[in-house]
């Protein structure tokens, strides 16, 4: 590969991680137009426990569960394969549920992989599949009680804690991220 080629694929590869980027902001705040700038309208996704077209899926991510006030998705290290204007990426995640199983909030957290097929369609990457590879879950318990603040210490305003709708980071950007 020559130099261009090598910047090239850099610049490949860190558009494929900021549309992973953006479809993990937009599951964790139902967020249907972060979601759809992150997938293709033909694509389709496979959780295990929800298969199917990709308007399906955005049908079951936003609004989501209320009983999933909260979710985390992490991204760890991807593995990106670059073919063409194809790519096979495989991504670490560590995603926290905060779950209300009707007697309670409790805190729960899967480890997997995600399996992505990117398509460069024009000048965009976005996901034209996806696999959830699932290597571990954890049930932490109960919940802890926010409203009692954190360590102690009482919150001074009601934006601290995260939740799936009505995040404080979507004022923070203006809506736009």
């Amino acid at each position: 590969m020559n130099g261009n080629d090598e910047l090239k694929a850099l610049l490949e590869r860190e558009q494929i991680r900021d549309c992973l980027h953006r479809l993990a902001r937009g599951e964790d705040r139902r967020d249907a137009r972060l979601i759809r700038s992150a997938c293709w309208p033909d694509s389709t996704i496979d959780f295990g426990i929800f298969t199917g077209a990709f308007d399906r899926y955005l049908e079951w991510v936003v609004p989501g569960s209320p009983a999933i006030a909260v979710t985390l998705h992490t991204l760890g290290q991807s593995f990106i394969e670059l073919d063409g204007r194809i790519a096979r990426v495989e991504t670490h995640v560590t995603s926290y549920h905060r779950v209300n199983m009707g007697s309670g909030e409790r805190d729960t957290v899967i480890g997997g992989r995600y399996l992505d097929r990117l398509e460069k369609r024009g000048n965009e990457w976005r996901i034209a599949g996806r696999t959830m590879l699932y290597d571990w879950f954890r049930d932490f318990g109960t919940s802890v009680d926010w409203s009692q603040g954190v360590m102690g210490l009482p919150f001074t305003a009601d934006r601290y804690t995260g939740r799936a709708a009505g995040d404080f980071s979507v004022e923070f950007f203006g809506n736009r991220a």
